[in-house]
């Protein structure tokens, strides 16, 4: 048996250090560790706190390039009680391996109001390849859409990771914002970059980037509504993963029911089969079980509640008193 301590990813505040506290345990099971994990529990180690880890078999390489992708740790190592006659405990720094195609502050540069924490994007984008069938691919491999994009965190996240993105966002502002920092952003880090922009008749404006010499990467970036999404990207392939925050505010429940039971079947539809989506929202004013019947009144959806999917609910500020994650994989 092996045992390990994860640390858990620091925060620039003490709310979204809360949020890492919360989702650091769900998010290690769902891994590629999960089924190694026989035991976890946070533990006490020079005044800070880490997850300690009881392992069935040690850490492949593979495992280990994988660790190194997670969004609520930020580091790992071997646990020892005593070394010969000494005392413990005693930690080994593990390499995890982990490098990123796109410089990792790709997603933390641009700051606005309304962004989602660039970790807990991280978080979602992870939580939807892991209960994927393509958990085993690269992110190299993969085909990342954002339905809700808002100014492109997931996009940029997927960059880092190395995945082709595509998103869509009725505003047609944010999207020409984030397309604006994007060819500014690659433009000053020296990272090739060609853009081309279209005007998609009866449809909206879209911005196709090839990143990089090497391993270019693709993003396009769309204005336009969501229910067009699959003529919006047209050309991107189907996606094996979509990722979205979905919209806040006082009257969530009334905006999100109906917007859901209009684009869910089309958001699966886009999906190749096995493929996954994590949904975030606010629920504070529309509670699990009816976020999962919405869900799952689309034929083709299987909903993921099983531990630990039901336990990925946690706070985030005054405002949103709760999110939560649905979890939900194409059939077939």
């Amino acid at each position: 048996m092996t045992a390990l301590v994860a640390q858990i990813a620091p925060q620039r505040s003490t709310q979204y250090a809360a949020i890492a506290s919360a989702l650091a345990a769900p998010e290690l099971l769902l891994s590629p560790l999960g089924p190694d994990i026989l035991a976890l529990e946070p533990v006490q180690l020079g005044g800070r706190v880490f997850l300690k880890l009881e392992l069935g078999r040690a850490p492949d390489e593979r495992t280990l390039r994988e660790l190194g992708t997670l969004a609520m740790t930020s580091a790992f190592f071997e646990y020892y009680e005593r070394v010969g006659d000494e005392p413990g405990p005693f930690l080994r720094p593990l390499d995890t391996r982990f490098d990123p195609v796109l410089p990792p502050d790709l997603p933390m540069t641009r700051r606005y109001k309304g962004k989602t924490n660039e970790l807990f994007t991280h978080f979602l984008c992870n939580a939807a390849r892991f209960s994927s069938r393509y958990a085993h691919q690269p992110w190299t491999s993969l085909r990342l859409f954002d339905p809700l994009a808002g100014g492109c965190t997931t996009l940029f996240v997927g960059l880092v990771l190395g995945a082709d993105v595509a998103g869509v966002e009725q505003s047609a502002h944010a999207v020409e914002l984030a397309a604006a920092f994007l060819r500014q952003y690659t433009r000053e880090q020296g990272i090739a970059c060609k853009v081309k922009e279209e005007r998609l008749r009866k449809l909206g404006r879209r911005w196709q980037f090839a990143i990089g010499k090497e391993v270019v990467r693709r993003c396009v970036l769309a204005a336009g509504d969501t229910l067009e999404s699959p003529a919006l990207i047209a050309g991107f392939g189907k996606p094996h993963l979509i990722v979205a925050d979905l919209p806040y505010g006082i009257q969530h429940e009334g905006q999100v029911v109906p917007l859901l039971k209009e684009a869910l079947p089309v958001w699966a539809g886009m999906l190749q089969p096995g493929g996954a989506m994590a949904l975030a929202w606010e629920s504070t004013r529309l509670g699990r079980s009816e976020m999962l019947a919405v869900a799952e009144a689309v034929p083709s959806l299987e909903v993921l509640d099983a531990p630990p999917y039901n336990a990925l609910a946690h706070r985030v500020d005054r405002v949103i008193k709760q999110r939560d994650v649905l979890v939900a994989r194409v059939r077939g």
